[in-house]
Parts: C-alpha cells; structure tokens; sequence
C-alpha cells in the first residue's frame, strides 16, 4: 500500500511539529546559528552563572529535539525517501557538533568542591537542576579535564564503528539462503525467519533454524571480531574514566545500585527449574520425542488468535485499561484522535512499532497494525510508552523530564498486564484463555528469563574480556550454549546452531541495555498487581512514578508505585505469576 492511500485518520500529525519542509529547513539554519556557549567557558561557578548556562543549553535542546523528531518521522514515514535521509543525517551531525561545544560544562562543575556543589544543589534558583547537579557531584571521580572529555565526545563515532559494521552485516550484507514456503521460494529474513519460527510446520520451522544460523556461521569470524570491537570501546570508556568494570559503568550512569542486577540474576537464576518445568511442558503438548530450540516458539494453542480491526482493538485496550481510571482514558483516545499514532504498513515505512516523545510535543506512535493478538497488545505497549512522555513532560520541568531508560519499558508492560488479565479475567472461551496464558507464559520467557540470560552473556564475556581474553567465535559461542543449557534445561535439545545466537543479538552493541527489560515487566507486574487489588490508591501512587521523570534515581520512583526493587520481593512476585500462569495452563490441558 502506498501511504497516499492511506486515510487521514490513521497517519499521525507531522505538521504539529513543523507545517512544512520549509520551516524545518528554516529551523535548522537558526539552529546552526545558535551553536555558540564560549561566553559560558570558565564562568560556571557562581549560580546565576551556572542558572544561565543552563537555560541557554536548555533552550538550544529543546529547538534542536523538535527538529530531529520531525526528519526523525518524516524519514521513517518512507525510508526511501533521500531527502529525509539528508534531514536525519544533517541534525544528528549537528547534534554531535552541539555536544562537542558544550563538553566544558561538566568538566567545569565536576572542578568545583563538594561543598559549593552541596550549595547549588540547595540553592531554590537550580531547584529544577538539584538532581542533575547531584548526578555531577557523584561524577566527580569518573569526570575527566576539558580537554579530555572533548576527546572523547570526537571519539564517540568512530568507537561505535562497531555497531555500524553490526548493521551493515547484518541488515545488507548477511547471505541469508532461500527456501520453499507455503509453495513459494522466498528469501530468508530476519521478519521472514520470525515468521517461520512461530508457524506450525514444524518440519520447515527446522530447515529455517538450520538455513539461518548456517549464514551467520559463514561469517562468525567477523562478527566476533565485530563484537569484540564493541566490548574493547567499553572497556576503553571503563578504563580512562577510572570504573571498576564496564557493568559499574553502566549501572552508574543509570543511577542504579548494582545489587538490583544482582538480584535480578539471582532470582532468575533460582527460577529455572520452572522455566525447565515449562519446556518439559511443551514438550509434552506439541507431542514430541525430541524437542529442539525451533519448536519453542509457536504458540501452544492454534487458532485462537484476536483478529480484530485496528478501531476493535482500541477499544479492546480501552476496556483492559480501565482500572486506570477517566483521566488515563481520555488521554488514550486522545492519541487516536488527535494524530499522535500512524497506524498502517506502508511500502518503504519503518518496520516494527516504537513510541517516540520530546518536550513541548505531544508523543508519536508508529505502527504497522495487523489483525493479530500481538499488535493489539503492541497498541497497548506504545501507547504506554507515550503516556508516560506526556505525565513525565507536563508535570516536570525539562531539566527533570526525560526519564531514564531503567523504567522505559515499565508504563509500556504495565499497560500490556493489565489488557492481558482484563482479557483472562472476561473470556469463557477456555480455548482462548488457554491461548492467554500461553502468551503470558511466553511474555515473561522472552522478557524475563531470556533477557537476564542475555544479560549474564553480556557480564561474562565483558569480564573475559576485561580479564585479558581476547574474545573469538569459540569462547564466545561456549558461552552462550552453557548459558542456553542452564536456562532451557534438558527437555530441550540444545542444537549447535544455537550457540551461535549471541552474534546476531543487536543490543549486545548496546551494552547492559538487555537487563533493563527484565527489571521492567518485573516492576510491571508489581504495579499492574497492586493496581488491580489496591485500586485507586495504587492508581495515584503508579501517576506519580509516570509525572517523576528523572526528577531522582529510578529505583527510588518505582518504589512510589509499589515495586521496590532493593528487595527480593518484586522479583519473586514476578516469577510467582510465571508459575501460576504455568499451574493454570496445565490444569486446563
């Protein structure tokens, strides 16, 4: 479908952002313009210094934000498109130019004694800034001379070469095979081999798993290389700022204790036997003598799908959500009405589904909705992520807006929790409630058990690393396996095809990323658990965590809404409702 085919009512509103090409092009020219902080240079140590500062490179942000965010949608609008690929090139470059003239800011608050940056923080006229200030105060250690820090924002291209070589490989360049489907040869892709992986002949779900990682073997020299590349710019970070490991790193710059991964890790790890319990399960249900990892995909329960239009979809999330309360409702529809979310597959349109907000605009949401369970809970999931945008811009002032990627993930599974056990809770098709659980079942695998295994790879081959081991295809995929072997247990076949997985992971460039999506459906089910026994109490208690932004560490404003995640609790809790949905699947088998 062409997107000009497509009505007004289902394509998100660009022009709320900029009416025109002109007007952005006349934005960015002002933009460019604007890059100039040198009278700022050596005055930041009086507060109405620093308070000026902070509202020029404030006001700057803002205006350069709403000119990514428009050549950011028009070019996923068409990928095809040049011209929006020059608009997205040309920002981005600006960007990099604005960071590399702003990189005396912190160097100079860094220099200042604790007790003057102990003032500022108390001072009334940087109330907005305290929390950022306090951030510079436990930065001290890590932060580097002006010259330096220069040096590495120059350096942060080329050190992210290796994602880029990642991309390309993996995206352009990767020989994926062809095969018969469905009476038609096709190519393999990574969307095609998904497809593939979740559909019910078993006996191509094994040629794909076979055909796919064969191409990814052909080049397993590079792509560790590739890999490894990536972990050597961690640990070059690590080492020139003074961290003890690149996970302290990343835990710091997030501001979260590390014993919340530890724990994390722990609990999961004492969970395994119930994920083993599961594929002994599945095993048993698709009748099986040998179960491969191919066959821990598809969906126990065929046919049972949600196959409702976009408009019964919405109105299905509605209902799911309504524990919420009016005013969470209102600002949902809201988004239908008014142009936040683009909802059809359009030839040369991004691919996927993704929520995407900044200060002083209302979220976007991008979509390719098709009539499948999965992508009305995807409405569910973005629209989530574009409340808490929406709470955490209005309510918070733009220094303290923009919350930390630890809880991303959390308004967005609260959301899908809520619609899944609205829909258990309503249903008396036992076949379709079957059909929930498994979901459930596999929502908590793929986000909870899985990323944590994601997470361990990452630590283990960071220390490896670290530790003076160059990393290879064979100490890395031996890794993997073992970790594959303790997670899955021995119901499963580990296949050899599956220790080769970790090279085509793409958030293994985005380094301890993984666990973050762990820790969210964790403190999700907590919230969304809460929410429905507790009510509104628990409802206020969740809105103050979505308006909180970044406004203090995010541990302590998951602790606002009910999941406290310095404890065991959440995590059992969350591993608990893992077991119950298993108890619940195997008493109506």
């Amino acid at each position: 479908m062409e997107r000009k085919d497509v009505q007004a009512k289902y394509k998100w509103h660009v022009e709320d952002v900029f009416p025109s090409d002109e007007a952005w092009e006349k934005a960015f020219s002002e933009l460019e313009g604007r890059i100039d902080f040198s009278k700022y240079r050596g005055t930041l140590h009086t507060a109405e210094n620093i308070l000026a500062y902070f509202k020029a490179e404030e006001a700057f942000s803002i205006a350069a934000m709403r000119v990514y965010l428009y050549a950011f949608l028009k070019h996923d609008e068409d990928v095809r498109v040049t011209k929006y690929n020059s608009y997205l090139a040309k920002i981005l470059s600006l960007l990099t130019k604005a960071g590399a003239e702003t990189a005396f800011a912190t160097p100079e608050l860094t220099a200042l004694s604790e007790e003057t940056l102990d003032a500022l923080i108390s001072d009334p006229r940087l109330k907005d800034y305290d929390y950022m200030l306090s951030r510079t105060k436990a930065s001290k250690k890590y932060t580097l001379s002006e010259r330096e820090e220069v040096i590495l924002t120059h350096a942060g291209e080329p050190l992210n070469v290796a994602g880029d070589v990642f991309e390309m490989l993996d995206n352009a360049e990767l020989d994926l095979p062809e095969m018969e489907y469905e009476g038609e040869k096709i190519r393999l892709s990574h969307g095609m081999y998904s497809v593939i992986m979740n559909g019910s002949d078993r006996a191509k779900r094994a040629e794909a798993f076979k055909l796919y990682y064969s191409a990814y073997r052909k080049i397993l020299n590079t792509l560790a290389t590739t890999y490894y590349g990536n972990v050597k710019a961690d640990i070059f970070y690590q080492t020139v700022r003074g961290y003890g490991s690149c996970l302290e790193k990343a835990l710091f710059e997030e501001d979260v204790a590390p014993g919340v991964y530890e724990r994390l890790v722990e609990c999961v790890n004492a969970a395994t036997p119930v994920m083993h319990r599961y594929m002994a399960l599945r095993k048993k249900v698709m009748g099986l003598e040998e179960m491969h990892m191919y066959d821990i995909y598809p969906s126990l329960v065929e046919d049972a799908e949600l196959k409702l239009s976009f408009e019964e979809a919405f109105e299905l999330c509605l209902k799911g959500l309504a524990p919420l309360g009016t005013e969470y409702l209102e600002l949902f529809k809201k988004g239908r009405d008014e142009g936040w979310i683009d909802v059809e597959e359009t030839d040369g349109k991004r691919s996927g589904a993704y929520s995407i907000g900044i200060y002083g605009n209302h979220p976007f949401v991008l979509l390719n909705y098709r009539p499948t369970t999965h992508d009305v809970f995807t409405i569910a999931h973005e629209m989530g992520h574009s409340l808490h945008s929406h709470y955490s811009n209005t309510y918070e002032p733009y220094a303290k807006s923009d919350y930390r990627i630890f809880v991303a993930e959390v308004a967005s599974t609260v959301n899908e929790v809520l619609l899944l056990k609205y829909l258990l809770k309503t249903t008396e098709d036992k076949k379709l409630e079957k059909y929930l659980l498994n979901y459930f079942l596999d929502m908590i695998r793929t986000t909870l058990f899985r990323q944590t295994q994601f997470a361990e790879f990452e630590e283990k081959a960071h220390a490896l690393a670290e530790g003076g081991e160059p990393l290879n295809k064979d100490n890395l995929s031996e890794l993997y396996l073992g970790l594959n072997k303790k997670y899955y247990g021995d119901a499963v076949v580990h296949d050899e095809e599956i220790s080769y997985e970790w090279a085509r992971i793409p958030h293994f460039y985005r380094s301890f990323y993984v666990y973050k999506y762990a820790t969210g459906i964790t403190a999700a089910i907590c919230i969304a658990n809460r929410i429905l026994k507790e009510g509104e109490k628990a409802v206020e208690d969740y809105k103050r965590f979505l308006k909180g932004g970044c406004s203090t560490d995010p541990v302590s404003l998951l602790k606002l809404a009910g999941a406290d995640l310095t404890t065991e609790a959440p995590f059992k809790a969350a591993l608990a409702e893992f077991q119950d949905a298993l108890d619940r699947f195997e008493a109506l088998s």
